[in-house]
């Protein structure tokens, strides 16, 4: 009878809590049954975006129905139209995925088994965060973790981020895509690299055409993000797999950015989009456009957690997990988040367990130390 009375009367929700420093916040989400669910807005300005999401999505959602998380953030997006973009899609995307966890605990299931996937492997390829990195340098610990972890792909950065065309120092980039290539010659791995949005077309070009030599499979946003046409030009002239999309949170944008062909591979990030309700409709958008979506998920937060499970269920999943290589010189904030460490890599692979909701516990102890807030509905 209970069970009954929930599916005609969906669950509301009644109380937010964030836990927030600048580099990552969490989310806690309460129904009125006091069935909890956890998830994260988006790293960086972590502590800014908690406040936008208490001032600005809370009002929204609490007290109202869950059901159609798409139409219930769909609203939150209306309400708000003078305030489109990065940070409210940030802020969104942490009750999203805190309520995507809250709907998969009650029904004892993973959240990939609530949008059609099943627990499993994934494929990762090892990703570099770096470009203060010398070329060998980093052709040596690609090789060492290929050793020791398995991994079979691996991506490093060219050209200076948004550079205007700058190399990070002179004579790098034209160093670096050799020398990694070099490091698996005659290897079965595959090679990725990202220029963070640092070219014009023409300059993109001629590093896409060095690219295509050495065996390089996938260029990521070659040209400034917003500048799509751009993009577009540089696709159009290579064979080389053109990729991007991780900035791009509105959905007009991105169905501009399939007209256009754009990409050859659609790299939504779920945190920054939204949340998994907004990043499944662009990987639908990706689908109908006969585009696989490989996300942007570049450190070990709940965000590379998210995107595993997306990855074990949408049709279109692209030929791997990005996995971020950095440690404590990088990333210290990442560390200590979590009671057990979700981000085992066996083979080159990571696994999506069957553990109801996201599979993870919040470390305590980060818990006690974060910026508390909370929003609820009034008694």
């Amino acid at each position: 009878m209970v069970r009954q009375d929930r599916r005609r009367h969906p669950m509301r929700l009644a109380r937010i809590e964030t836990f927030a420093t600048e580099f990552v916040g969490f989310v806690r989400v309460t129904d009125e049954t006091g069935a909890q669910g956890w998830g994260q807005v988006s790293t960086y300005h972590s502590d800014i975006t908690a406040q936008v999401l208490h001032r600005q999505v809370a009002p929204h959602v609490l007290g109202r129905s869950f059901g159609d998380v798409d139409d219930l953030f769909d609203t939150v997006l209306e309400r708000e139209h003078k305030f489109p973009g990065s940070y409210m899609c940030r802020a969104i995307g942490g009750v999203d995925t805190a309520l995507w966890d809250l709907k998969a605990k009650a029904a004892g299931v993973p959240v990939t088994a609530l949008i059609g996937g099943a627990p499993g492997p994934v494929r990762v390829y090892a990703s570099s965060m770096k470009r203060d990195i010398t070329p060998e340098a980093e052709a040596e610990r690609f090789c060492r973790l290929h050793g020791e972890k398995g991994f079979d792909a691996f991506k490093f950065r060219i050209g200076a981020e948004v550079g205007r065309g700058r190399d990070e120092w002179e004579g790098r980039t034209e160093a670096i895509i050799p020398a990694v290539s070099r490091a698996f010659d005659g290897e079965d791995v595959a090679l990725l690299t990202d220029a963070n949005s640092c070219y014009a077309p023409e300059q993109a070009i001629h590093y896409g055409r060095m690219l295509q030599d050495h065996g390089i499979s996938h260029y990521e946003e070659p040209c400034p993000y917003w500048e799509l046409e751009q993009t577009a030009e540089v696709a159009a002239a290579l064979d080389i797999d053109v990729t991007g999309g991780e900035q791009d949170c509105w959905l007009p944008t991105w169905r501009r950015m399939f007209e256009l062909r754009a990409v050859d591979v659609a790299q939504p990030d779920i945190l920054y989009a939204g949340g998994i309700g907004r990043t499944l409709r662009i990987a639908r958008m990706a689908e109908a456009a006969g585009l696989p979506v490989t996300p942007h998920c570049a450190n070990l937060s709940m965000v590379t957690l998210f995107t595993m499970h997306l990855l074990r269920a949408i049709p279109n999943a692209g030929k791997y997990l990005e996995f971020s290589i950095e440690e404590a010189d990088y990333y210290p904030w990442q560390y200590g988040l979590f009671a057990t460490d979700p981000y085992v890599i066996d083979g080159g692979q990571a696994h999506v367990t069957d553990t109801p909701g996201w599979g993870v516990e919040i470390a305590p102890d980060w818990l006690e130390r974060a910026d508390y807030q909370v929003s609820e509905v009034e008694a």
